[in-house]
C-alpha cells in the first residue's frame, strides 16, 4: 500500500520505521492497548531481522508515540522492555500524541540498533 522501507540499514546501524500493533498477517489492529504493545515489540523485532539484523537486542534507542499516553500503556512499554531488552538498558523517548497513521493505531514505535559487521 504505501512505499516505504519498514528497516533499512546503513553500514553497522539499523533504523526501524515506525511499528504498530497491526497484525502482520492481516494488517488489522489489535483493539486493546496491551494487545497493540505487545505485537508493536514483535513488528520491531520482525523488522529488524528483515534487515539483516538480530532483533531487540541490538536496538540502542527507542522512540514511542501514544494515543492516549497513560500509564496503562507506559507499563505496558515498561514490561514489554523487560521482555525484549532483560540484559540492556536503551534509551527511551516517550510521547503523547492527539493522533498516528490510522485512525485504530495506538503506539507506534521507532528503534535503532547497533548490528556490528563480523
Amino acid at each position: 500500500m504505501f512505499k516505504y522501507s519498514q528497516a533499512v540499514r546503513v553500514d553497522n546501524r539499523i533504523e526501524c520505521s515506525g511499528q504498530g500493533g497491526w497484525n502482520p498477517e492481516t494488517g488489522e489492529f489489535y483493539k486493546e492497548i496491551n494487545q497493540q504493545i505487545d505485537q508493536a515489540f514483535k513488528n520491531v523485532d520482525i523488522a529488524l531481522k528483515h534487515a539483516g539484523g538480530k532483533g531487540w537486542g541490538q536496538v540502542y534507542r527507542v522512540n514511542s508515540y501514544h494515543v492516549p499516553i497513560n500509564n496503562e500503556a507506559i507499563e505496558a512499554m515498561v514490561r514489554n522492555f523487560k521482555i525484549w531488552v532483560p540484559d540492556h538498558e536503551p534509551i527511551w523517548t516517550c510521547v503523547g500524541v492527539p493522533r498516528l497513521g490510522e485512525d485504530d493505531m495506538r503506539v507506534e514505535i521507532e528503534v535503532v540498533a547497533h548490528d556490528p559487521k563480523e
